[in-house]
């Protein structure tokens, strides 16, 4: 339900489980720390999804056996931000719950017109995985995080764009194309020069 790409330095990772709105198991977020964690060697990582949902978080059956707590959410998105790479969200369709944190940890995020934004864990009765408010603030400002933390409210590609959350709308033929074309400068870069510029905006 993870398959990994490799070509000219470019790791694609997809979430392929369209059937369940690609939502996540236990077994699908170890896998995916477990290949952040080997993407040490990557220029770039491109982190989507299969069908028309990039990932409604958290599988209902495992989230109601503990998966909404887990500390899998918050090993990825550190795995994500860890990496020395430029790493790319293309949201190939709404972003919803516990997959805000892979994209957050992301160095840019693209997306389609139909997709969706929202965090509704307060409504469920859990906090957001500790780096996940820090970074949507850092993105988009207190109060509007505090909009779509406390308010629930959802937001559209649009608004998300006007606010910060992502960087580019893409229409969905482009999406996969537009998410080359944004890391092939870095891959063509010397690999240090690019790490370090990296670092420097953080």
């Amino acid at each position: 339900m993870i398959e990994l790409s490799r070509s000219d330095g470019v790791w694609t990772v997809t979430l392929n489980r369209p059937d369940k709105a690609n939502s996540l198991t236990a077994e699908m977020l170890g896998e995916l720390v477990s290949i952040m964690r080997d993407a040490q060697s990557a220029r770039a990582v491109i982190l989507t999804g299969e069908g028309k949902v990039f990932s409604a978080g958290a599988d209902l059956d495992a989230a109601r056996a503990g998966l909404a707590t887990s500390p899998l959410w918050e090993e990825l998105s550190s795995a994500i931000a860890d990496l020395p790479c430029m790493t790319l969200a293309a949201l190939n369709g709404t972003l919803a719950g516990g997959a805000f944190g892979m994209a957050l940890a992301c160095d840019l995020r693209i997306a389609v017109p139909e997709a969706k934004f929202f965090y509704p864990v307060m409504k469920l009765g859990f906090l957001p995985q500790p780096s996940d408010p820090g970074r949507l603030a850092a993105l988009v400002g207190p109060s509007r995080a505090k909009l779509i933390l406390m308010g629930a409210q959802k937001i559209d590609a649009d608004q998300a764009l006007n606010i910060g959350l992502i960087d580019r709308v893409v229409g969905a033929n482009d999406l996969m194309t537009d998410a080359k074309d944004l890391v092939a400068a870095t891959v063509a870069a010397p690999e240090e020069v690019a790490q370090k510029i990296k670092e420097m905006c953080r």
